[in-house]
């Protein structure tokens, strides 16, 4: 018996057919992150040392994408202070094809970190019933007194009163910083004498999806950038509460330093999300503008080789520039290799303990009070 047959629709046959080029042309490209080494050029460069840096990361590029204009249009940045790389939109047979250069240390897609997250100060013994002794290493240590702290995260919300620079001298001449101009659609940042810096780099979100014209400022909009650089060095904020619990005086553990808030995390369905191409370049402005410490409560949620993990590759450049650099270990656990940011170079933080217990008592129907064992 015959097979029977349906005759196919001319318009299902040519969307059909279509599909089949457009498809892979739609899929094919996305942005990875050319990683070249150190510059050269040492710490006093000039703007032209910058400019040349650029030139050869277009010619690099050009050479393989036929046109130094074609590398131009592909690279969202160019990182040319004291990372030597770039980020660029590229097919995977491009990417395949630069990584032959001998020039070329690594090449690996760009990826998303997520975010990461009292009475520490006590817990660490800087402080003993709210109140600071005479030894202490804060005492002694001046409260970090015109050290400048970074933070890579969501931003900064100006107006807190962690912020507020009452009291304190000018901002250290040695600072290079600045508070960047924002859009027309975005509410600014004003920095003082506390709050010295305050950037904002979203091209490589930006690739990979869309962010609101209103939120391109290093304003913080989720909040988790505030919570964590006014961790790290917020002033004396007596009275702070949440809805009347907790009462104190709130601070960070170094009250006196001066702070720049590089805001790389943007808001997604799933609360924030920051590419190691926009990290990239915020840490390689970090390292020119002066900040003596960068902290960073952010990761991966696995460790990677070190040569295709982007936030081992940009803090190794901070530290080997004197700058410590302090990060989550992240918020997986209690399993085996659950801890992130491991690199040498780093300073991992993560809690191992508490000293305080939250529970509740049980009260039975005879009056029987239950109280938890710990």
């Amino acid at each position: 018996m015959a097979m029977a047959t349906k005759k196919t629709s001319p318009f299902l046959f040519l969307v059909l057919l279509f599909s089949t080029f457009v498809a892979p042309a739609l899929a094919a490209k996305k942005t990875y992150i050319v990683y070249l080494g150190a510059h050269k050029h040492g710490k006093e460069a000039t703007l032209l040392d910058y400019e040349l840096a650029t030139d050869s990361h277009y010619e690099l590029l050009g050479s393989v994408l036929g046109s130094e204009d074609k590398a131009k249009d592909a690279i969202i940045y160019s990182y040319n202070k004291f990372i030597n790389g770039f980020s660029a939109v590229l097919e995977e047979e491009e990417a395949m094809a630069i990584a032959e250069s001998p020039n070329v240390v690594s090449i690996f897609p760009d990826k998303n970190a997520k975010l990461l997250t009292t009475q520490s100060w006590e817990f660490v013994g800087l402080e003993r019933g709210g109140r600071v002794p005479v030894d202490s290493i804060w005492s002694k240590a001046r409260f970090g007194e015109d050290i400048i702290i970074a933070t890579l995260d969501t931003g900064v919300w100006p107006e807190s009163q962690s912020f507020q620079d009452e009291g304190m001298g000018p901002v250290p001449s040695r600072w290079k910083g600045s508070c960047q101009n924002t859009t027309k659609e975005a509410k600014g940042i004003t920095c003082n004498r506390k709050l010295i810096g305050a950037k904002y780099y979203y091209k490589g979100f930006e690739a990979d999806g869309s962010i609101k014209p209103s939120l391109l400022s290093a304003r913080d909009s989720l909040g988790h950038g505030t919570h964590t650089l006014s961790t790290a060095a917020g002033r004396f904020v007596p009275g702070a509460n949440t809805f009347g619990f907790a009462a104190g005086t709130a601070k960070g553990g170094c009250p006196n330093a001066r702070v720049a808030a590089y805001k790389i995390c943007w808001p997604t369905l799933m609360g924030g999300s920051c590419t190691d191409s926009d990290m990239m370049a915020a840490i390689d402005d970090a390292i020119h503008d002066g900040v003596d410490v960068i902290s960073m409560s952010l990761g991966k949620d696995i460790a990677l080789d070190y040569a295709e993990d982007a936030i081992a590759i940009s803090t190794f450049h901070a530290a080997a520039n004197g700058i410590p650099v302090v990060l989550a270990g992240g918020n997986s656990g209690p399993a085996t290799y659950s801890v992130t940011n491991v690199a040498p170079w780093m300073i991992t933080v993560a809690a191992s303990s508490i000293d305080r217990v939250l529970s509740s008592d049980v009260i039975l129907g005879n009056g029987m009070r239950l109280e938890p064992s710990h």
